[in-house]
């Protein structure tokens, strides 16, 4: 460890500006001074200049570039620059300076709903709280990172790799805890969601835990090669970070039982720590496992002058009555505070409004309800009114159609029966006549016989025009009656269809047999063979038949 204090110094600084360009590669080039401009503006110094200094000056170097970030009003700048000092105080082993800028860097990334910020954040946070093994804290403030980064992913935001570095969190948070177990849970979770592609970032860091893990299980010598894979990377990116690796190393060789190697990577751990300003809240856990191997090795004084430092360092970075961390406990949680203030006012504000709104609605309800009751009510009546209006349609165009069958049932009985008497008058009339054509056709008087005979046909002719003119005028009154006649029964011949007409104007056989000039036997055998044409049974009735066709 001989190195002159400038050394030191200029490692150091160049640790910080390295944290600096990688961790946030695009802010850096556009925000962060590079190495020589901070050289040559801020830390002009000679090598005497101490490492306090050198830092302190960096981190003035930022805070003013915060101003200037807040003054042109670049909040995403000035969110970055904050987590760089957090940064920054935290491989200092400040905590109090980083909470204080992490829950600044929360507010501002909140006002400007900058989601991907408030990840990182809340992550960081949660990181702290688990260097202090408040472990519910820790955890609280790991799933809402989680819970912000899954949400971008489904808004697709963010590619789902992106969740390698929020299982990562919670690898090195279990690691710390010394719960494997579940360490080894979200590192599974880790390869699940891990791309083709991963940024050499998280490849490098996956190595790194997935080291730790083999280790745990007693595969030492694969953790080992792993560490030596990743520490060029770490080497040329984040130097500081080789703090925990050469300390895992240090473990893995302690249980190959190598002591010399273990000794030699947790005293690399430690200058590393020391050169570069980084970790220096973990140096009291190498200081402890350094003693505990000068105790296997038989070295009893090293492992009590390491275990006094462990404890001696312990109390400045963790314990409550340091003076570095006594104002940790007094820190307002000013991110919380500040949320329940605006939440309150919120609650209070969407009270009213809701109170307002609820009014509004149920004058709504009541003004909706009444004019469907409305609605309801005019409809009903329309239908009733309606309904009862087509009943009275219906019921008076029934009762006219029934009016009108009988008022034509009753003229066709009228006419049927004016009919019936008038062919009743033929019927005497022909029987008359006929009476007078026997006496001149038996006559022998002073008439001819060739005039007796042009009488005698002339009343034969008037008969069968008497018997046309009867027809014609059932017809007229009866035309459905003979229609409907002809369409059931076809076969009937017209004799068949005078007869049927007869029928159903009541004849008797014996005015049938005038009419028809047939005795009333005939009449009687014409009947019969009428009933067997329509196919009628000895119980139906010839004239109740005949009526209703």
């Amino acid at each position: 460890m001989c190195f002159t204090r400038a050394k030191k110094n200029k490692q150091f600084i160049v640790s910080l500006l390295t944290c600096l360009g990688l961790l946030l590669p695009k802010f850096a080039m556009a925000n962060v001074l590079s190495f020589q401009e901070v050289h040559q503006k801020v830390l002009p110094v000679s090598s005497e200049t101490d490492t306090e200094q050198l830092a302190d000056s960096a981190t003035q170097a930022l805070l003013k570039l915060y101003e200037t970030n807040l003054n042109e009003k670049d909040t995403v700048k000035a969110i970055r620059t904050l987590k760089v000092l957090a940064r920054s105080y935290s491989h200092e082993g400040n905590h109090k300076e980083t909470y204080d800028k992490l829950w600044t860097a929360l507010l501002l990334a909140d006002a400007a709903k900058i989601d991907l910020e408030k990840a990182a954040i809340y992550k960081s946070i949660g990181r702290h709280y688990s260097f202090y093994k408040r472990e519910e804290k820790a955890f609280e403030f790991l799933n809402l990172s989680h819970a912000l980064k899954k949400k971008m992913v489904r808004r697709g935001d963010i590619d789902s790799s992106e969740l390698v570095e929020s299982y990562l969190s919670f690898v090195s948070t279990y690691r710390e805890m010394n719960n494997f177990e579940m360490g080894q849970v979200y590192l599974d979770s880790c390869q699940a969601y891990k791309s083709g592609k991963v940024r050499p970032v998280q490849a490098n860091f996956l190595a790194f835990e997935e080291g730790v893990l083999l280790s745990q299980q007693n595969q030492n010598k694969k953790a080992i090669a792993l560490f030596e894979e990743a520490i060029p990377w770490f080497e040329k990116n984040i130097p500081g970070y080789k703090v925990l690796l050469y300390n895992y190393m240090g473990d893995a060789y302690k249980n190959l039982n190598n002591y010399k190697e273990s000794e030699l990577f947790y005293q690399k751990a430690l200058f590393v720590s020391e050169v570069h300003n980084a970790h220096k809240d973990f140096t009291p856990l190498i200081y402890e496992r350094l003693s505990d191997l000068y105790v296997l090795n038989g070295d009893y004084t090293k492992a009590y002058k390491n275990l006094k430092k462990a404890k001696e360092l312990d109390a400045v970075f963790f314990d409550s009555r340091s003076e570095n961390n006594r104002p940790l406990l007094e820190i307002q949680d000013s991110f919380r505070n500040e949320k329940e203030t605006q939440a309150k006012i919120l609650r209070e504000q969407r009270l009213a409004k809701f109170e307002h709104e609820e009014k509004v609605l149920f004058l709504e309800k009541i003004l909706l309800w009444g004019f469907i009751v409305f609605l309801l009510l005019f409809g009903f009546l329309t239908y009733r009114n309606l309904r009862a209006k087509h009943r009275i349609e219906k019921q008076l165009f029934t009762k006219k159609r029934e009016l009108e069958i009988q008022k034509n049932e009753e003229v066709i009985e009228l006419k049927n029966k004016e009919l019936a008497a008038s062919v009743l008058k033929l019927i005497e009339k022909d029987a008359f006549i006929g009476t007078i054509k026997d006496k001149l056709s038996d006559h022998n008087g002073d008439l001819k016989s060739q005039d007796i005979k042009k009488i005698i046909r002339s009343i034969s002719s008037n008969n069968n025009e008497n018997w046309n003119e009867f027809e014609a005028r059932f017809v007229s009154i009866n035309k459905s009656f003979y229609e409907n006649l002809q369409n059931k029964f076809p076969k009937l011949t017209v004799n068949d269809q005078k007869l049927c007409a007869l029928i159903k104007l009541n004849f008797s056989s014996k005015d049938m047999a005038r009419l028809l000039n047939m005795s009333i036997e005939s009449v009687h055998t014409t009947r019969s063979r009428l009933r067997k044409k329509l196919e009628l049974s000895r119980a139906t009735n010839l004239k109740q038949f005949i009526a209703n066709i």
